[in-house]
């Protein structure tokens, strides 16, 4: 077979992160570039004839007309094998440690190339078939220990398909041929640990699963009022300050998925800082390892090279298919997909493009849509038929809190899930600070049925039930505004103060307690139903002439407030709990009389 011979052009012009390249005649779009002596990094995102135009990935001061532009014929590519977990990437699949060993030095030095996955360290493969077996894309051949948590299965690459000729175990780095398939044509395919993907083409499926299955984050305002499914896509959109980054690290640490894939998107570096010291020392949940273990980051700031956050969010949607693949759920935060779009508004003003909505450009929600549709459930590729799922939940930066915004209004066409922050909530300390009256899921119908099927119905009654206690209080918040709380009838103010402990004991969370940090699904519901039940028994305790002075004040109130320190193993208090609201709101009588609260 020919090798290809590579194309050699000279920069003609240099605008910021835009490189204009002559005579690279016969060059493809998405191909990767080597730009000038320093030898940067870039794609090729525009061709007229012989001219392309080059979206650099690193920093251009420097560049001079008439230095070489080199295409490597190659499309924009991530490393996928072992070695992925506990990993630090920038946008483009660098790995920052390895670097910064490299380089002997805390900043990326220009033009430096490190491989995204160790060509030294040697893994353990462990076949799980047999030479002489027939195998087609996506079978697993072996399986390597990556960390204690995950176990990386190395499959047959999509599109082959014949009889495994040789395989062997052992210790092998990534580069190493640990199987030979004979395929059906009769050509034979070596097969590493390792495999390269092009970023921009989504990894194929089996069958796609509709979104059924819920996804649970064990945060009760999201499981119980906005669920997401798993394989469904979210949005989470909110001002300066709202609690967007404390969300997400909230569902990576919690959410029920096996791989957590954690994407900075052009945040400020304090705020990637943090996730790169606290991520190391959190500790999962179900295993007691550290989270690190199933866990990796791509960082992408705001002082890196603006083109490279276009990369970095299909970099990582990338990686996620891959784990997807392997039969995992896979969580992908975005943080957020606001300063992605800068990216693309920034590269589209230089390339002269007609803008559209606020100068973005015109394809903008194209784009967004084409990202947020590779999430999903699907049946993988393989014989064994195996489940895997990948849950997109990207943060909006809207400025200033307007969702009219161009990047917020594409989103939500896209997304099923709103979780609406709110800065009102959150200088109120109310956390999650998502607003109830705003925010909607669109698998709430689907994934009620599920729930429904384990609490005998009760889960979407009670979901319906408080949702309307808490617009009745809106409403009623107006007349009080008004004319004052005297105005309103006692049954009113029964849902006054029901609502209030809905917002107060339900869905105000503290993410930073041991206990009330993480809620499951028993908890939630038996908390839901102690909250309706204080209202049912209070409702019946009005119409006998009970004061509501007395039911405001009655001391039962106290333990409802304390539910959310309820452990997980001791959610037997809480059914005890709903018996006594009952026979205590029974026991008031008249005798009071029918007293007003001041």
């Amino acid at each position: 077979m020919a090798v290809e011979k590579n194309i050699q052009g000279t920069i003609a012009k240099i605008s910021g992160p835009l490189v204009v390249a002559k005579d690279m005649l016969g060059a493809r779009m998405f191909d990767v570039v080597r730009v000038g002596t320093a030898g940067l990094v870039g794609e090729i995102i525009e061709l007229r004839d012989d001219t392309a135009s080059v979206q650099v990935y690193e920093e251009t001061s420097g560049l001079k007309p008439g230095e070489a532009v080199i295409d490597t014929n190659a499309a924009l590519s991530v490393e996928l094998g072992p070695g992925l977990i506990e990993q630090f990437y920038d946008g483009i699949q660098r790995p920052l440690e390895s670097i910064e060993s490299v380089a002997d030095s805390p900043y990326i030095t220009r033009g430096i190339s490190v491989p995204a996955l160790s060509r030294t360290k040697k893994w353990d493969f462990v076949p799980s078939v047999e030479a002489g077996t027939s195998v087609e894309g996506g079978d697993i051949l072996g399986t390597v220990k990556e960390t204690i948590l995950v176990d990386h299965r190395i499959m047959v690459p999509p599109g082959t398909s014949g009889t495994v000729e040789s395989i062997r175990g052992g210790s092998f780095t990534v580069e190493e041929t640990v199987a030979v398939i004979k395929e059906t044509n009769g050509a034979r395919r070596e097969v590493a640990l390792m495999t390269r993907w092009p970023v921009r083409k989504p990894r194929p499926v089996a069958k796609r699963l509709p979104p059924e299955v819920p996804l649970s984050t064990g945060q009760r305002v999201v499981d119980l009022f906005f669920p997401i499914a798993r394989g469904g896509t979210a949005c989470v959109p909110g001002p300066f300050g709202s609690g967007k980054t404390v969300i997400q690290h909230q569902l990576a640490k919690w959410a029920d998925a096996e791989i957590v894939v954690y994407i900075g998107c052009g945040e400020r570096g304090n705020e990637m800082t943090d996730v790169l010291l606290e991520f190391p020392e959190l500790e999962d949940p179900r295993s007691g390892q550290p989270l690190m273990k199933r866990t990796l980051l791509i960082a992408n700031t705001s002082n890196m090279p603006v083109a490279a956050r276009e990369a970095s969010i299909y970099t990582g949607i990338t990686i996620a298919e891959y784990f997807r693949d392997m039969g995992y759920s896979v969580a992908l935060m975005a943080d957020s997909t606001s300063r992605w779009a800068e990216a693309l508004r920034e590269m589209s003003g230089r390339l002269e493009e007609m803008p559209g909505e606020e100068g973005y450009p015109a394809y903008l929600g194209t784009r967004m849509a084409s990202f947020y549709e590779r999430a999903g459930r699907a049946i993988c590729l393989g014989k064994d038929g195996r489940e895997g799922a990948v849950s997109v939940i990207g943060a909006v930066s809207p400025p200033g809190g307007d969702l009219s915004e161009p990047v917020t209004q594409n989103t939500l066409r896209v997304a099923k899930v709103f979780w609406g922050l709110d800065a009102q909530l959150a200088y109120q300390r109310h956390f999650p600070a998502i607003n109830w009256l705003s925010s909607y899921s669109l698998y709430a119908e689907t994934l009620g049925e599920h729930w429904d099927n384990e609490y005998d119905g009760e889960w979407s009654g009670m979901r319906i039930q408080a949702m309307s206690l808490l617009e009745e209080e809106d409403q009623l918040k107006e007349i009080v505004r008004l004319v004052g709380i005297d105005a309103l009838s006692k049954e009113e103010r029964m849902v006054m103060e029901t609502s209030k402990s809905i917002r107060e004991d339900f869905l105000h969370q503290n993410s930073f307690h041991e206990i009330d940090t993480y809620a499951s699904m028993d908890k939630q519901v038996k908390m839901l139903r102690n909250i309706l039940a204080f209202h049912k028994h209070g409702m019946q305790a009005l119409s006998r002439g009970a004061p509501l002075r007395d039911l405001i004040s009655a001391p039962i109130r106290e333990e409802i407030a304390r539910m959310r320190y309820v452990e997980e193993s001791g959610l037997s208090a809480l059914d005890a709990l709903e018996t006594r609201i009952g026979e205590e709101l029974g026991r008031l009588t008249a005798a009071g009389g029918e007293e007003d609260v001041a």
